[in-house]
């Protein structure tokens, strides 16, 4: 990147004023950073470990499999998923609040006994899917803003503090050459000038 700086003391306090801004930030920025690596991590594993639970449940009711044949699919339905917004190292992501069934009714002398347990078993495992996939749009949100969290942190790190860093060099450098000439200038002026009053005498 290039920084465009002019030879003079106002673009030198410019540049002094943007180099402490980056310098400032660049801790804050990398432990932002870290955070959300470490919040990206726990989402993901949360989901996978949900993800497990219904797998493992799914295999435990494997047996029932027959019954399910006889049962109502109308019995129950997920109507609506509450969120609510929570932040996470900064970044706003998605919590499960509730989430509401719609349960249709039925004779419980007429329809199987098993009908109120598998009800609920529906529920449960809809609730450990419905959960893993909020935890896995979670991990998505943290990567994403970790990920441009990073590019910032290389970006102050590895491009603007050392430009910033080299221009001021460059100014400081030019004002010290500038000096030095106007100083050694100077100096001649005054020796021409005794020269001068010398062979007047």
């Amino acid at each position: 990147m290039a920084i465009k700086f002019q030879f003079n003391k106002t673009s030198l306090n410019d540049l002094n004023k943007q180099l402490k801004v980056r310098t400032n930030a660049l801790p804050t920025l990398k432990n932002k950073e870290s955070a959300l690596r470490f919040e990206v991590k726990r989402a993901k594993s949360r989901s996978d470990e949900l993800v497990h639970k219904l797998e493992s449940s799914l295999k435990a009711y494997e047996s029932m499999s027959g019954l399910w044949n006889e049962f109502r699919p109308d019995l129950i339905k997920v109507r609506d998923v509450i969120l609510e917004t929570v932040k996470v190292a900064g970044v706003k992501t998605p919590s499960l609040k509730e989430i509401i069934y719609e349960e249709a009714p039925f004779n419980i002398f007429a329809e199987p006994l098993w009908y109120s347990d598998g009800i609920q078993i529906l529920k449960d495992l809809s609730s450990l899917g419905i959960e893993s996939e909020i935890f896995l749009e979670k991990m998505r949100l943290l990567d994403f803003s970790r990920k441009k969290t990073t590019q910032k942190v290389n970006l102050y790190e590895k491009v603007q503090i050392p430009g910033y860093q080299e221009a001021i060099l460059k100014i400081k450098r030019f004002m010290e050459d500038e000096e030095n000439l106007s100083k050694a200038s100077q100096k001649i002026v005054k020796n021409r000038h005794m020269a001068e009053e010398e062979a007047g005498l």
